[in-house]
């Protein structure tokens, strides 16, 4: 399907729960947030008809998020039903790595086809203190098990100013010693996260060449969205940027998302959303819901409003999906 700018939305980000096992400092509180009425969550039978009522209007490729999806027992049974929908082309799951060990092989069985993995550092104490309490062994446990499982892996590193800024050299490193994908995301600025200063990706860029030489460019998709993506010498893996705030890639964006507690939002930065949570237990028929999540494609803003306030979303990433 294609909404009114003439973008092929073809993909959908789902969140499964808002909990999470960490309280990273640009995403919660230390507290945390007040988490959601286990009533309030849409069980994985609702995200499933959803899905294939998306699949008809065009949609191929999902991402399963939270919060932290595999603190949500039973993940990987919405994975293997979400690849048993006749237009799935693709499931993937990004998720912080602290239970990736233990769950990969159910994981790997559902026939997921990608895992992302959310990591900022490889200092131990610096994890520990951006995570408030995380551990950075689990991490590398998970990570190194997905690797030697064949599962295509990728790392997400939030690039922050005055906070990780020394580590990005090393973070790029894991692309040399595995066969991954190392992405440096640009600060989305959400809830916590507008406490932070981001890092450009020309900044990242820049250092990454002064430790490891001249970059070429790697063509052709490497996942579901807008990253560019680049090698350096003897890398095994690729580099990649998602550059937000400094590259608006708003013009190719080919995604909506899926709240935990079934609303869609055509786009991460505005607070309206289409509540199919409602209509799901008012019992709408398929053509009803279909029409809806019609409208909320058709109507997808032209750009996100980060720089401005009107409309803005106020929720916090592990409110909305990360």
């Amino acid at each position: 399907m294609f909404d009114n700018q003439k973008r092929k939305i073809d993909y959908l980000r789902v969140s499964v729960t808002d909990k999470c096992n960490l309280r990273c400092v640009y995403c919660m509180p230390p507290e945390g947030v007040s988490p959601m009425c286990h009533e309030d969550v849409l069980s994985y039978e609702e995200i499933v008809r959803i899905c294939r009522i998306a699949g008809e209007l065009g949609i191929r490729k999902y991402k399963i998020t939270g919060g932290e999806p595999l603190v949500r027992r039973g993940c990987d049974r919405l994975i293997a039903m979400l690849k048993a929908l006749p237009q799935t082309q693709s499931v993937t799951v990004t998720t912080n790595g602290q239970l990736l060990a233990g769950q990969l092989p159910k994981l790997v069985a559902a026939g997921t086809d990608g895992i992302n993995i959310s990591l900022d550092t490889l200092d131990p104490r610096l994890y520990a203190r951006i995570t408030r309490g995380g551990s950075l062994e689990q991490v590398m446990e998970g990570l190194k098990a997905a690797v030697d499982s064949g599962i295509r892996t990728k790392i997400n590193c939030v690039s922050l100013r005055g906070l990780n800024d020394t580590e990005l050299i090393k973070m790029a490193g894991l692309a040399r010693q595995f066969p991954v994908d190392v992405r440096f995301i640009e600060l989305m600025p959400l809830g916590n996260g507008t406490d932070y200063v981001g890092m450009r990706g020309e900044e990242v860029l820049e250092a990454l060449r002064a430790a490891y030489g001249e970059e070429q460019p790697v063509e052709g998709a490497r996942g579901n969205g807008p990253a560019v993506y680049c090698r350096f010498p003897d890398f095994r893996g690729s580099i990649g940027f998602i550059d937000a705030i400094s590259h608006r890639f708003c013009d190719r964006c080919n995604r909506v998302r899926l709240t935990c507690d079934g609303m869609l939002k055509p786009c991460l930065s505005y607070e309206r959303g289409y509540d199919l949570r409602a209509l799901l237990r008012n019992c709408a028929d398929d053509e009803k819901i279909r029409g809806i999540m019609e409208d909320a494609i058709a109507q997808k803003p032209k750009a996100h409003c980060f720089q401005d306030e009107d409309g803005k979303e106020t929720r916090s990433m592990v409110q909305i999906g990360g």
